[in-house]
């Protein structure tokens, strides 16, 4: 399967920013592209790919539903930990193509056998070092606990590639269970642990952050230099899906 062409155009056909209402609008259109139970299942890409990572029950999923405005785009299994694939939702109006966002299984679910963590913990480590569009990453964290010792495992998996210029920001998910002065205390401490990388309250709930990791993100994937939207894209991951498990599957990943 060869690589789609999308054309690149000049960096001055896009804005620098977006207000929240183009951030949220874009994300809103969100649907899925396709599953990917290994990572040659997944379709070669040459736009910009977000990728969502997080330990089970960080709240992963309902964070993708509420950027995206949408109840089930990702939902979680009822077996948190259980279903291990990765799933791509395609982002661009008029069913075009212009970024992709990437929800991996959740990590760290204690329910799961050893080695089905070893391996998931390999083939997300290789995802994340080696998949050639990959613009930025998004790591939940559930703020009552902080940075676990599986978070920081991966901020260092990641940490070359952030040398390279690899956007990652950590959202500090259900900041809805905190006060404002437990708040600003572990958003300190988190960006000092972060080293670098965004930093970010959020509440599905109460829908605080939203607006701001849409705009963050609608920059992320619109940086000077990109390719532009095509169709081509979307085209030859639905080829891909075909050609490996016979057609859409059903997808559920671990919140």
């Amino acid at each position: 399967m060869t690589e789609p062409s999308i054309p690149h155009h000049p960096s001055g056909d896009l804005p620098a920013t977006a207000d929240a209402k183009t951030a949220n609008g874009w994300l809103h259109t969100a649907r899925f592209l396709t599953t990917a139970p290994q990572l040659e299942h997944l379709p070669p890409l040459n736009v910009p790919e977000i990728a969502f990572v997080g330990r089970s029950n960080a709240g992963k999923s309902t964070c993708i539903n509420t950027l995206t405005q949408q109840k089930r785009l990702a939902f979680a299994s009822k077996t948190p930990g259980r279903t291990q694939s990765i799933n791509l939702f395609s982002l661009g109006k008029h069913n075009q193509t212009d970024a992709v966002l990437a929800d991996l299984p959740g990590y760290g679910y204690a329910a799961v056998p050893k080695e089905a963590k070893l391996r998931w913990q390999r083939v997300m480590a290789n995802y994340l070092r080696t998949r050639p569009n990959l613009r930025a990453v998004v790591m939940m964290t559930d703020p009552r606990l902080g940075l676990t010792e599986l978070d920081e495992i991966l901020l260092d998996v990641i940490r070359p590639r952030v040398e390279e210029g690899l956007k990652f920001l950590v959202l500090l998910t259900k900041s809805d269970k905190l006060t404002r002065t437990e708040g600003q205390k572990v958003l300190s401490i988190t960006k000092l642990q972060s080293g670098g990388g965004e930093v970010m309250l959020f509440s599905a709930l109460k829908k605080s952050g939203v607006d701001e990791v849409a705009q963050l993100l609608w920059q992320w994937a619109h940086l000077p230099g990109d390719a532009k939207p095509g169709t081509d894209a979307e085209a030859t991951a639905a080829a891909a899906v075909a050609e490996h498990n016979g057609g859409d599957e059903p997808h559920a990943t671990p919140d």
